[in-house]
C-alpha cells in the first residue's frame, strides 16, 4: 500500500495507436474502479439479500426508499466526486497546487450537504404517507430512509476522497477505501438485521445503520490515506483547506449540473418506481423490479468504472491540450464496456433463475411465486437496457471530463418524464402494466443513449475546460 501512496503521479503519457495497447491503458485505470464499483455493488447485493431472509417485503421497500433516498444523495455525492474533473485537469495542466484547494472545495460541500440531509429525517413519514403503498410497506419505508440519512455525510467524504486518487490516475487506492466500507457494512449487516451477536433484530432499519457506519469507516480511512500522502506538499493538501471563493464558484458550475443529472435521472426513476409499487399486486411488481434492479447493478457499475476511467483520461489530456488523444480513449473504454455489457445481458436472458435463486425466500412462498413469474421478463428488458447505457455511461462521463455539465444535466432533466415515467403511470392500471412499464424504461435509455452520443460526435466538448 505504501508503494501505491507514496509513487509520484507523472503526466498522462501519449495514448498508444495499437487498439490492444489502449484497451490495456484504460483498463489500467478503469480495473480497480471496476472493481470498488462491484465492491458498492456487492454491499447493496448483500443488503438485500439479509433483507430476503428478513422478508420479501422489506426487500422491496429497500429498493422504494433508495430510489427517494438516491435523488438528493445523488446530488450531493456526485457534485462531491466532480473534484475528479479538477484534479484530472490539473494534472494535466501542470497545476498541482490547485489540487489541494480543489479537495478542500469538495469536503465542504459534502459536509455542509451531509448535515442538510438530516432535515429528511422528520420528513420521511409524510413522504411516504402520498405514495399510496400499503401499511405495512410504508412503516419500512419510513424506518429504512431515516436510518440511511446518516450515511449521507460519509459517503460524500469518500466520494470526494475517491475523486483525489481518480483524478490522479492513481486507482488501486479506492479499491482499498470501498473495500473497507464493504467489509464493514457486510459484518454489521449480519448482527443488526438479523439479530445476531447479542444485537436486538432491527431488520430494514439495521441495514441502514450497517450502512451508515460502514461508510463512515470508509470515509474515516479515505481522508487518512489523503492527508497522508507523500505528494500533499506539493499538492497543498493540508494547506489549501480554506473555503475558496472564486475556486468553489467554480466547483459549484460545474460539479453542481453533474450532480443534478444523477439526482434528476434517481428522482425519475423513484417516480417510476412509486407507480409500479401501485399497480395491482404491486407488493410482488415492486419486489420483482427489487432484484432486477439489483442484478442489472452486476452489469451497470462495473460500466460506470470503465466510464470514470474515460472521464479521468478526457479531464488529463485536455488538461495537457491534446484532445485527439481524449477522444481515442473514450472510444478505447466503449469498446471494451460493449464487450463485457453484451456478455453479462445474454446470461440475463438465458439463466434467470440463476439470478432468482439468490433471492428466494420460502417463508414467504406466495409472494414468491408471483416475483418469479414477474422476474425473468424483466431481465429481458434489463439486458436491453444495460446495453443502451453502456453508450449513455460513457459517453456522458467523457463530457463531464470535459466541463460539458449542463448539456447532460438538461438532457436528465427533459427525458426521463415523458419518455418512461408518463407511459407508467397511464398504463398503469392495464394487464401487464409492469412489463410495459420496464418496456418505456428501456426505450427512454436508446434514446438518451443516441442523446449523448449525437452530442460527443459533435465535437464541442474538445474546447471546454473546468480550470483557468
Amino acid at each position: 500500500m505504501e508503494g501505491s501512496l507514496s509513487a509520484h503521479a507523472e503526466p498522462a503519457p501519449d495514448f498508444p495507436a495499437s487498439r490492444t495497447a489502449r484497451w490495456k491503458t484504460v483498463l489500467s485505470i478503469a480495473w480497480p474502479l471496476i472493481v470498488a464499483n462491484s465492491f458498492w455493488n456487492l454491499q447493496m447485493t448483500i443488503d438485500r439479500l439479509f433483507l430476503a431472509e428478513f422478508s420479501t417485503e422489506a426487500m422491496g421497500a429497500a429498493i422504494a426508499v433508495m430510489g427517494v433516498f438516491w435523488t438528493p444523495m445523488a446530488l450531493l455525492q456526485q457534485t462531491a466526486a466532480y473534484v475528479t474533473t479538477f484534479v484530472a485537469q490539473y494534472f494535466g495542466a501542470g497545476k498541482k497546487e490547485m489540487i489541494g484547494p480543489a479537495v478542500w472545495q469538495s469536503i465542504w460541500v459534502s459536509i455542509i450537504g451531509g448535515l442538510l440531509f438530516l432535515l429528511l429525517i422528520p420528513a420521511a413519514p409524510i413522504i411516504f404517507a402520498g405514495m399510496g403503498h400499503a401499511a405495512s410497506m410504508q412503516r419500512l419505508e419510513v424506518d429504512y430512509l431515516v436510518s440511511m440519512c446518516f450515511s449521507a455525510l460519509p459517503t460524500a467524504i469518500v466520494a470526494a476522497t475517491s475523486g483525489y486518487f481518480t483524478g490522479l490516475g492513481r486507482t488501486q487506492v479506492i479499491m482499498q477505501i470501498n473495500g473497507v466500507g464493504l467489509i464493514g457494512n457486510a459484518v454489521l449487516d449480519y448482527f443488526m438485521i438479523l439479530g445476531k451477536g447479542g444485537f436486538p433484530k432491527m431488520g430494514i432499519a439495521g441495514a441502514g445503520y450497517a450502512t451508515a457506519i460502514g461508510t463512515l469507516l470508509a470515509a474515516l480511512y479515505g481522508l487518512w490515506l489523503v492527508f497522508r500522502d507523500h505528494e500533499r506538499r506539493d499538492y497543498h493538501l493540508t494547506s489549501g483547506w480554506r473555503w475558496n471563493g472564486e475556486l468553489m464558484k467554480r466547483f459549484i458550475r460545474f460539479g453542481l449540473p453533474s450532480g443534478m443529472q444523477w439526482a434528476l435521472e434517481g428522482l425519475a426513476f423513484s417516480v417510476f418506481l412509486i407507480f409500479i409499487g401501485r399497480m395491482a399486486d404491486g407488493n410482488a411488481a415492486l419486489s420483482a423490479s427489487s432484484i432486477v434492479v439489483t442484478i442489472m447493478m452486476l452489469s451497470i457499475l462495473p460500466a460506470i468504472g470503465m466510464a470514470q476511467a474515460a472521464s479521468v483520461l478526457v479531464g488529463q489530456y485536455l488538461g495537457e491540450k491534446k484532445p485527439h488523444y481524449a477522444e481515442a480513449a473514450v472510444w478505447a473504454s466503449w469498446q471494451v464496456t460493449i464487450m463485457y455489457i453484451l456478455l453479462a445481458g445474454i446470461t440475463f436472458v438465458l439463466f434467470p433463475g440463476f439470478y432468482l435463486s439468490w433471492f428466494a425466500n420460502k417463508a414467504d412462498a406466495d409472494m414468491w411465486a408471483k416475483v418469479t413469474q414477474i422476474a425473468p421478463c424483466l431481465l429481458i428488458f434489463v439486458a436491453i437496457f444495460t446495453t443502451s447505457d453502456s453508450i449513455n455511461l460513457i459517453f456522458s462521463f467523457a463530457l463531464k471530463g470535459a466541463g460539458d455539465t449542463k448539456f447532460v444535466t438538461i438532457v436528465a432533466l427533459i427525458l426521463p418524464w415523458p419518455l418512461m415515467v408518463l407511459p407508467t403511470f397511464l398504463l398503469s392500471a392495464e394487464p401487464g402494466a409492469v412489463y410495459w412499464s420496464w418496456g418505456a424504461a428501456t426505450v427512454f435509455s436508446l434514446v438518451q443513449a443516441s442523446v449523448f452520443w449525437r452530442r460527443f460526435m459533435g465535437g464541442k466538448w474538445k474546447q471546454m475546460s473546468v480550470i483557468n
